[in-house]
């Protein structure tokens, strides 16, 4: 969806994923499992792992992504300088098209920042 903020992809994918979930539930539990357990508190603790999938969703590129990461950071308590940080070493990593979806991640922090953080 062109027009839509960052939040309202978040929504909205989360719709889609439990739509998804009813139609091949075993493949969904899993992957839930999967990420479940990879961003659980370890060593590292999860709001790293969010930023550390942030950084990874601006090198893929991944929009929907961006939107469930920068989202997730932030509900771990990451600021939004430790998000631009991360931003920085995405765009670092990946050239000119980490600079866009970099800028991405900008307005979806933006958007969240602004009130739309649910």
């Amino acid at each position: 969806m062109a027009n839509e903020t960052y939040p309202e992809k978040y929504h909205r994918l989360q719709s889609l994923a439990g739509k998804l979930s009813s139609e091949i539930p075993g493949s969904m539990k899993g992957f839930a499992q999967l990420h479940q357990q990879s961003l659980q508190d370890g060593v590292l603790p999860r709001k790293i792992k969010e930023l550390m999938a942030l950084s990874i969703s601006i090198t893929t590129p991944c929009a929907g992504c961006i939107a469930y990461h920068v989202h997730d950071a932030l509900k771990a308590g990451a600021s939004r300088e430790e998000l631009l940080e991360t931003i920085g070493l995405a765009v670092m990593m990946a050239g000119g098209p980490g600079l866009i979806y970099g800028c991405e991640a900008l307005e979806a922090l933006t958007q969240f920042e602004a009130g739309n953080k649910t």
